[in-house]
């Protein structure tokens, strides 16, 4: 995935035991740190602190915004799962670095939720002024039509780590956000 010029890498792992999670975040922190590559642990604070991640991402059901940020400290990027427009102008409100907005189809990752489709990408972009990030389901092949409906950052995971090639299917994507006209904010 670095190698193909992955941004920003998150670890989720959320059915394995905190050592485990423990272990892979040092191995993780030790290689994107490496690379110059911020790392966001997901739902484990005291993980990134420990590590010195990039970051910690909370979803609706997890730690607060500010309780995250408490834990973590003012260095720390804190990050919200958010699934519609309310929530993701509630994160902003909270204090939030950045959003994730979705899902926006189907996926796997995220089986309890509905897919919310890309309608609102465009008003999300218009009520909130903090990075978002859509996710859920995004590959290459719908990955044009995330962009047309207004996305400028996209996380893709399970097309990603099945690809035969990660690192030229990361490129791809790159390639393909890189042509992406930049919305400017009123």
């Amino acid at each position: 995935m670095l190698d193909g010029g992955v941004d920003v890498l998150q670890l989720r792992a959320k059915q394995h035991p905190l050592g485990d999670v423990e272990k892979v975040a040092h191995e993780l922190r030790g290689i994107t740190g490496d690379r110059g590559v911020p790392l966001v642990i997901n739902d484990y604070p005291q993980i990134a602190r420990e590590i010195r991640a990039a970051g910690v991402h909370v979803g609706q059901d997890d730690l607060s915004v500010v309780a995250a940020r408490e834990a973590v400290g003012a260095d720390c990027l804190v990050g919200k799962s958010t699934h519609s427009v309310e929530q993701a102008k509630q994160a902003a409100h909270e204090g939030a670095d950045y959003i994730g907005f979705g899902p926006l189809f189907a996926t796997p990752t995220k089986p309890d939720y509905a897919p919310i489709g890309i309608a609102e990408i465009r008003e999300v972009h218009a009520r909130v002024t903090i990075p978002i990030f859509c996710i859920g389901g995004i590959k290459l092949s719908n990955l044009p039509q995330v962009i047309a409906a207004g996305a400028q950052r996209v996380v893709i995971v399970s097309g990603l780590l099945q690809a035969p090639d990660v690192a030229e299917y990361a490129r791809s994507a790159k390639q393909l956000l890189a042509r992406a006209p930049v919305a400017t904010h009123h």
